[in-house]
């Protein structure tokens, strides 16, 4: 390994997806300049650049707005903020038509009318085309090359990153004005189609400097997959019929509504689905947005429309969840000065309330919060002045500096908190007698953790994914339990009510003790300790 390598810049931004590509264009046109890095190649890594995604995208007409918002409040049990929503559809919308222009997309046009139709993008053209844009705006990309820990100066203030670029074999160390997280969610290395960088080191670094986090207990998403598949589309079994084992109709299940039908149907029998329910049109219509949707049946000679496949449900965590870093103003500043989250490292309880927003408005949080953070990130930098980097020191602590008798290995820890965190039975069809020991084996897997240790970058990269899957996991877990009643995708089978008492969001946080503690909606309360 050669000497570490550093630099000094005014917005550093750590992620490779859409939220951290739109936080870097809007830093940089904001006149920062602007070092993006990314664990993968920004282009084809995370969970956009392998599939076609619906968009929130939602022309600026009244009734239309409207219908918009009120499509998932329900379901997110009310706790979604008309303020943040009305803020993503204009912002979503304005940068649609910029990424048409200035991206310079090929968005197709409406067969009948001629118009463009920009409620969705193909992921790998997206992001090729994002890639394209951040050259020719000068940001400057590194490319596999995860970041580590989070620098902080002397007042605590987040002021750059440290990490590890893989093909040249050397550690980093750059020096920031402003840092942006923008590193996606946690899908627990489940498999799930490009989430395979996603294993929540933008939370563990986020906890590491004491941020707060919002909605943790919506972190249960589960796609329905078909058996042995990592991709997950399940916006289309909208269209689908589900059966027994025996061939009967499995009366209940659902994509929206019924998941849970499917999940306790699974631990005593298979499940089929079939599409049967999609006329000609719609059929063509998901050929052309999902393509690689129907490679996995092309290849096993099934036609999914006419044809029985059994299905399964593949865990996404906060990919698909809406928990996360919680932002305290509009600019997705986070509670830690310096530092600021976007995409799905922050939460879209703003939008979602409780309830997975799927692709489109995943999409579009991503696109406007990663607007915000951006020229939020630029604005604090250019404040004030970039730091040394001998007044920086590193917040990062389990998986890169071992503190317990007894080593253990990545691979170990994160098969440890899969075995509470992957299995729907502990993780969607909750109960507090299967929770609360799930909770407690996480708490013994994050003390094994503190004695990860290894000396390559290649060992520290995957000591502190190991971290990073246990720390989520156990936010997750405390949030769970502090909301004792069923609201959005948290549905307690011991509680099974919606209390309207506990209208209000779970925070939390910490590492080592994990606290959590409630605000009121709208971000108008104040903490209340539990």
């Amino acid at each position: 390994m050669t000497d570490t390598w550093q630099r000094s810049t005014d917005v550093l931004v750590i992620g490779g997806g859409p939220a951290a590509c739109w936080a870097a264009i809007h830093a940089r046109e904001a006149g920062a300049q602007v070092i993006l890095v990314d664990k993968g190649y920004t282009g084809t890594s995370g969970a956009t650049a392998p599939s076609g995604t619906g968009v929130w995208y939602v022309a600026p007409e009244a009734t239309a707005r409207a219908n918009a918002k009120a499509s998932r409040e329900a379901l997110g049990g009310h706790l979604a903020d008309h303020y943040w929503m009305d803020r993503v559809l204009d912002q979503t919308y304005t940068n649609m038509n910029r990424l048409a222009v200035e991206g310079r997309y090929p968005f197709p046009a409406d067969p009948n009318t001629g118009e463009p139709v920009r409620t969705g993008v193909q992921g790998p053209e997206y992001m090729r085309r994002m890639r394209a844009w951040l050259k020719r705006l000068d940001v400057e990309i590194l490319d596999h090359s995860p970041a580590l820990e989070l620098l902080v100066d002397a007042d605590g203030v987040v002021r750059g990153a440290a990490g590890y670029q893989r093909q040249l074999d050397r550690d980093y160390r750059i020096a920031a004005g402003a840092v942006v997280l923008a590193t996606g969610g946690c899908a627990f290395l489940s498999r799930a189609l490009g989430t395979n960088v996603n294993t929540g080191d933008g939370a563990l670094m986020a906890a590491e400097v004491g941020a707060r986090f919002s909605g943790m207990e919506f972190s249960n998403a589960y796609a329905i997959v078909p058996k042995g598949s990592t991709v997950t589309k399940t916006a289309y079994y909208g269209y689908a019929t589900f059966f027994h084992e025996n061939g009967d109709v499995l009366e209940g299940a659902g994509s929206t509504k019924g998941r849970s039908v499917i999940a306790r149907t699974l631990l005593s029998e298979k499940v089929f689905a079939q599409l049967d329910r999609a006329d000609a049109t719609v059929q063509e219509q998901m050929r052309v947005g999902q393509p690689n949707f129907f490679l996995q049946f092309d290849r096993r000679g099934i036609n999914p429309f006419t044809d029985r496949f059994e299905v399964d449900l593949l865990a996404e965590g906060t990919v698909r969840g809406t928990g996360g870093i919680d932002v305290v103003d509009e600019q997705c500043a986070t509670s830690v000065p310096g530092l600021y989250a976007a995409g799905d490292a922050a939460t879209r309880e703003r939008i979602c309330g409780g309830f997975t927003g799927g692709g489109s408005h995943n999409s579009a949080w991503a696109m406007s919060s990663g607007s915000w953070a951006g020229r939020g990130a630029a604005g604090f930098a250019l404040a004030g002045t970039r730091p040394d980097h001998a007044a920086l020191t590193g917040a990062g602590r389990t998986g890169l500096h071992p503190d317990a008798g007894e080593q253990v290995t990545a691979d170990e820890v994160v098969a440890a908190a899969q075995r509470e965190l992957i299995p729907f039975e502990k993780n969607y069809l909750r109960h507090g007698d299967r929770i609360r020991p799930a909770l407690q084996a996480l708490d013994g897997v994050w003390e094994r953790a503190r004695g990860l240790s290894g000396t390559t970058g290649d060992e520290r990269v995957r000591n502190r994914q190991a971290a990073a899957i246990t720390a989520v996991g156990r936010l997750m877990y405390e949030s769970t339990l502090a909301r004792k009643e069923t609201r959005g995708m948290s549905k307690r089978a011991d509680h099974p009510d919606l209390d309207p008492g506990q209208h209000h969001h779970i925070v939390s946080g910490g590492l080592d003790s994990v606290w959590t503690a409630t605000t009121a909606t709208a971000n108008t309360g104040l903490a209340v300790a539990s």
